[in-house]
């Protein structure tokens, strides 16, 4: 995934052995431009910066629930996970980046990808839930299937 910030690009590797249908649904609203324009709603210092809702609340999503994907990959630095509510099966388009390691989260939230370029992009993020004025995914695309 192809992901352009107001910070700067941002490359994600999908892990789709992983979880399968949380990496072809990511691909499927990349493609469709629904991510492009979305803030950065909920960025906390030292954990992680969170995206994918459209009404920028925390409260919204695409309105597709997706069944949990918990896999053995751990949530450290830079890794791309699923944000949900309490339903374990409540994922929908919001997703998460660790600013670092946060294995407190492990096998309970889908892990779908990893930052293999760019890291240091998603670090520069404003804070806060939501920051004054936050950054954005500019856009983001699908790189090559």
């Amino acid at each position: 995934i192809l992901m352009e910030t107001t910070k700067g690009p941002v490359v994600i590797e999908c892990l789709p052995d992983a979880a399968p249908n949380h990496v072809d649904r990511i691909k499927q609203l990349s493609r469709e431009g629904f991510y492009d324009g979305i803030v950065f709603h909920r960025v906390i210092d030292g954990f992680m910066a969170q995206t994918g809702d459209p009404t920028g609340t925390g409260m919204g999503g695409s309105g597709q629930n997706l069944k949990a994907e918990f896999n053995d990959e751990p949530h450290e630095r830079g890794v791309c996970s699923m944000a949900r509510a309490q339903d374990p099966n409540s994922a929908d388009s919001q997703f998460f980046i660790c600013f670092e390691d946060a294995g407190f989260l492990d096998r309970q939230y889908t892990v779908w990808g990893k930052v293999i370029d760019g890291m240091e992009n998603i670090d520069k993020i404003k804070r806060g839930e939501p920051a004054a004025d936050p950054d954005s995914i500019v856009s983001m695309k699908v790189a090559a299937d």
